[in-house]
């Protein structure tokens, strides 16, 4: 089917950042005397908003966990934010279907100034026609909030005129919410039964898979 307009997640569907983000969040907790030796055991919080995952895993109260984002920062703005790569073949995917014509749009709870910024050094800003993300506030952190205000930028299109591109449960959720298709990416941080469980439209483990699903 074609799509007219297509939304990126970031994390797990366009690079690999799991490096970064967990070298953070080990930062960010040694500032609260929590050791983890290995950062690898942090994947999880690959994804969902930060300052909720530290709430769950962790058991912060809400100023602690703005706290701890903040804390993730000082590491992710200076380092972290470069300890990622993208994925085999999905440039080269963006790029072709931008020269189709299709609209383009991130849709990430990463805030939108680190999104821009990872976007542009791996030189893929330039086929993007937006980039929605969080607030440095915490606030639009959540994926339905976000696809809903793309939604509201280009009121042109109709619903079945969307899909939603991600790797994990609240990428599907958010697209369900916002009553538009949804394509589950297995190259991510999502496993085939936390996307199955969803029901999104597709499911696809390679890129051209997602080829097929954009037309």
């Amino acid at each position: 089917m074609h799509y007219p307009v297509a939304l990126f997640d970031l994390d797990g569907t366009i690079i690999d950042s799991a490096v970064g983000i967990t070298r953070s969040v080990q930062y960010a907790l040694d500032s609260f005397g929590i050791k983890v030796d290995d950062p690898r055991t942090l994947v999880h919080f690959v994804g969902p908003p930060l300052h909720l995952s530290f709430q769950k895993y962790y058991h912060f109260d809400e100023v602690t966990a703005r706290e701890a984002v903040e804390k993730y920062r000082e590491y992710y703005r200076e380092t972290g934010i470069y300890e990622s790569r993208m994925y085999d073949g999905i440039a080269a995917l963006i790029e072709d279907i931008h020269h189709q014509g299709i609209t383009l749009v991130l849709a990430t709870s990463k805030p939108t100034f680190f999104a821009r910024k990872i976007l542009e050094s791996c030189g893929i800003l330039p086929f993007f026609d937006d980039v929605f993300g969080s607030n440095l506030d915490l606030t639009r952190s959540d994926k339905a909030e976000i696809i809903r205000d793309v939604r509201a930028q280009y009121p042109q299109f109709e619903s079945a005129e969307y899909v939603m591109i991600g790797d994990k449960e609240h990428d599907i959720i958010g697209a369900h919410k916002n009553s538009i298709d949804a394509a589950g990416v297995l190259w991510g941080f999502g496993s085939h039964e936390e996307l199955a469980f969803h029901q999104p439209r597709y499911i696809v483990s390679e890129m051209d898979g997602l080829r097929a699903v954009l037309g």
